[in-house]
């Protein structure tokens, strides 16, 4: 696996694996005694620092209550430090813990042969170890292409979907070496301090309130309840249905659920989860854990690749921090994240006892009167005026944000202080995304889900420079047009949505389609109405009249879901390409 011993206290990592314990490959400035000699220096100390990390990582698990005697638990392994770390780190403890442990590993198809030998590689791993062995690929850069996403929004998808499939029932892709009593209670991710800092740092800057600043959480809990919602997109809120619940806080729309419908869902049992065991553990001293026990790793050459914003932040910006304003940055901004989990989770409970004091649904002589469907999950309702006014404004805020999500909105700032000051005596009503609208009444705060004719479409515009990006809150989503070196490689682009720089103006703008637009995706015959191509994909309002385009000039150069026109994709000698994505609020700002 990489390695090769040369005694008791001697280790020598081959080209392909050695890795420096700052992360970098070099390979060629190291002497194949410079292991020898670190671990023959001072073996007491080193590997009395290995038995606290791994005596760290159960003081861990057992503070956040992550895991119980029994559970069957599934490592998930790409093959890179981190997640090779935790599986030898857990199977130190697993008979302290009284754990069964299996290996979980999900090929994301992105690297070609690359991919394929982390696969093999993390396969061999549990052969040695002789643990059941989960695994499943699909190619993300064709679902990030469908979708119109970007492909690290894409691969997250993908690939805890197949974690969800596999603590539902254990039996999802390849299973090796027998189906039997397959299934997992907790899917274990290697999500390190450091993932905790760059997380945290990209949603300051990004925008986020102490939701978003909580960060990557301990664990999440899967309720059974979610596998047949999972399978279904709201299509009011066009948001994914298949949202994890965050420990301590509650999933969309559970606080509008009766008590009777809660212990019928059998509350207070225990619930398949993910859970990140490394969380208060930094990477540097997983890479030292694993040189000091001879195991060897894989080393991800898209981890540093700089067209991915994790990326940029981890090898560019955090290290400037460290360097110019603060040494321990890392373990700020994971403390952080510790605060406004803490404070998160003490006000999820305090709304969620006031959203049933304060939240009126709609009755069904309403629901006949307005035309809605008895099997509308999510028809409207408002909040009490008076009970909303007495409140601080930092209630106040949460208590409408609440209440959007009761609807499937995930309302950011502006329309929140937009509603809050409807509800003050401003402005009597105000749009929101996704057809919706919000209401004054004598004593109430309305929302309403907007039914109308087609031609009443509500036009909204936005400017998006290149390179740049804009919220769009009428779709819930961001716009990113990123300028992209091509250079040799088009790895995680796929050209049918890469678009010629010198075709497109400086500033682009994002808006809805308007009666009468075309557009000509590749590989088509010629330009059609937008209006057809969006009827052709059964697109229901108020969704379609909502459906972004992107115009450069008085072109339209990018409609979600469609490939780009051909005579805007880059030439094959250009260095240089445009990419526009689409990012849903909830991917990046909870």
């Amino acid at each position: 696996m990489g390695s090769k011993q040369l005694g008791a206290d001697a280790l020598v990592w081959t080209r392909e694996h050695c890795t420096d314990f700052d992360g970098s490959n070099r390979t060629q400035d190291l002497h194949p005694g410079t292991y020898r000699a670190l671990f023959r220096s001072s073996p007491q100390l080193y590997y009395g620092h290995v038995h606290d990390l791994a005596q760290n990582l159960r003081d861990y698990i057992r503070r956040q209550k992550l895991l119980n005697p029994g559970d069957r638990v599934g490592v998930a392994v790409s093959g890179g430090v981190d997640s090779v770390a935790l599986l030898r780190l857990l199977l130190e403890l697993r008979k302290e813990l009284g754990i069964v442990l299996m290996v979980v590993h999900f090929n994301h198809k992105l690297r070609g042969a690359e991919s394929d030998a982390d696969e093999e590689f993390v396969a061999s791993l549990a052969r040695e170890h002789k643990l059941r062995f989960h695994s499943s690929s699909t190619d993300v850069a064709a679902h990030a292409a469908r979708e119109h996403m970007s492909v690290e929004t894409a691969a997250r998808e993908l690939r805890y979907k197949f974690f969800r499939e596999l603590l539902r029932s254990g039996t999802a892709g390849k299973i090796s070496p027998d189906k039997a009593n397959a299934s997992l209670d907790k899917v274990a991710t290697a999500h390190t301090l450091d993932d905790q800092a760059e997380t945290v740092l990209m949603r300051l800057v990004r925008g986020a309130g102490t939701r978003g600043l909580a960060g990557i959480y301990p664990k999440l809990s899967v309720p059974t309840g979610l596998w047949e919602e999972s399978a279904q997109h709201s299509a009011l809120g066009n948001q994914p249905a298949d949202r994890l619940q965050a420990s301590g806080s509650r999933r969309k729309g559970e606080s509008s659920r009766s008590p009777e419908e809660k212990q019928a869902r059998g509350a207070g049992a225990t619930e398949p989860a993910i859970i990140r065991p490394l969380l208060a553990q930094k990477r540097k001293d997983l890479e030292a854990y694993l040189a000091s026990v001879g195991q060897g790793w894989r080393n991800d050459s898209s981890n540093r690749d700089l067209r991915f914003t994790r990326n940029r932040v981890r090898h560019g910006i955090l290290p400037r921090l460290e360097r110019h304003l603060n040494p321990a940055v890392r373990e700020a901004l994971a403390e952080t994240a510790e605060i406004a989990r803490a404070e998160e989770e003490y006000w999820e409970h305090e709304v969620e006892r006031l959203i049933r004091a304060a939240w009126i649904p709609v009755t069904a002589a309403e629901r006949r009167q307005r035309d809605i469907s008895a099997t509308n999950t999510a028809p409207g309702g408002a909040l009490k005026l008076e009970l909303l006014r007495k409140l601080p404004i930092a209630l106040q805020r949460r208590l409408v944000r609440s209440a959007g999500e009761l609807l499937g909105l995930q309302l950011e700032f502006r329309p929140v202080e937009e509603i809050l000051r409807i509800a003050a005596g401003g402005p009597r009503s105000a749009s929101l995304p996704n057809g919706w609208s919000v209401v004054r009444g004598k004593q109430e705060l309305r929302f309403e889900l907007t039914v109308g004719a087609e031609n009443d479409n509500p036009e909204y515009e936005y400017p998006l420079c290149v390179p740049g990006r804009v919220k769009v809150p009428e779709t819930a989503t961001i716009f990113e047009a990123e300028a992209v070196l091509m250079g040799n490689s088009w790895a995680g682009h796929n050209p049918d949505y890469l678009l010629e720089t010198s075709a497109l103006a400086k500033e682009l703008r994002v808006r809805n389609w308007r009666p009468g637009d075309r557009f000509w995706p590749a590989h088509t015959k010629s330009p059609k109405k937008i209006k057809e191509l969006l009827q052709e994909l059964h697109i229901a309002q108020p969704e379609r009249k909502l459906w972004p385009v992107v115009v450069s000039s008085d072109k339209i150069v990018w409609l979600r879901g469609f490939p780009a026109p051909s005579k805007l994709r880059p030439k094959a000698d250009a260095n240089q390409a445009v990419v526009i994505r689409e990012v849903r609020f909830a991917d990046v700002m909870t």
